[in-house]
């Protein structure tokens, strides 16, 4: 079985304070989500000097892509595949890592989307994952689809749940791996099972360790 390793995500940049503060108030993380891009009121986008500090923490970075009007149809998923490949290039991020549509807040998701996604990043040389909330919306019923109507979405992609939170917490007091998981074939990998810490600005995960070879 596949050790269960614990990370972070924060909208807000890495710099030493907050690497300090979630370093010696909850643990080491081995990654760190942050945005390929900024979007207004919500997060604030990845710089190659931001990248480069995370890196020489001995920490990977876990790239996510949420800049989306809507995540409804074929040619909306392909623009926004696109533009987050654009992003990732320009921050020199390698191929072979995984870049993660954030459509956990925008329900109204279609199985168009998520194959649009699927079929446009992975020809580019990055992975593609998907940011979800598996239990409110439409993402568990258009993934499902998605699978059904075509093997290779499950197989070619990684679920990052948002089902249960359980609470933020330390590294050291982590739950046990149980992300809410759809029901059909699904590599739920990543779960952030804790939002808004307490002691720091950052959310807390536990991700199945194999997909630390996708991230950079």
């Amino acid at each position: 079985m596949a050790r269960k390793i614990w990370g972070v995500d924060s909208a807000n940049p890495v710099d030493q304070e907050l690497y300090e503060r979630v370093k010696n108030q909850l643990g080491l993380p081995k990654y760190w989500g942050r945005y390929l891009t900024g979007k207004t009121k919500v997060s604030t986008g990845l710089t190659r000097e931001e990248i480069q500090f995370i890196r020489n923490k001995g920490v990977k970075v876990l790239p996510i892509y949420n800049v989306m009007t809507e995540t409804i149809g074929y040619e909306e998923a392909q623009v926004a595949a696109r533009n987050a490949i654009f992003h990732a290039r320009r921050l020199g991020i390698p191929k072979n890592t995984m870049l993660f549509a954030n459509i956990e807040n925008d329900y109204q998701v279609d199985v168009n989307w998520i194959k649009g996604w699927v079929e446009t990043i992975n020809p580019s040389g990055y992975r593609c994952g998907f940011f979800h909330d598996p239990v409110k919306g439409e993402f568990t019923k258009a993934y499902s689809q998605a699978v059904k109507e075509d093997n290779e979405v499950a197989n070619q992609s990684v679920l990052w749940s948002a089902d249960p939170e359980t609470g933020a917490s330390s590294e050291r007091k982590a739950p046990r791996f149980k992300p809410t998981k759809p029901n059909c074939k699904a590599n739920v990998w990543i779960w952030k099972y804790g939002r808004d810490a307490k002691k720091c600005p950052i959310d807390t995960n536990l991700a199945d360790e194999r997909v630390l070879t996708y991230l950079f």
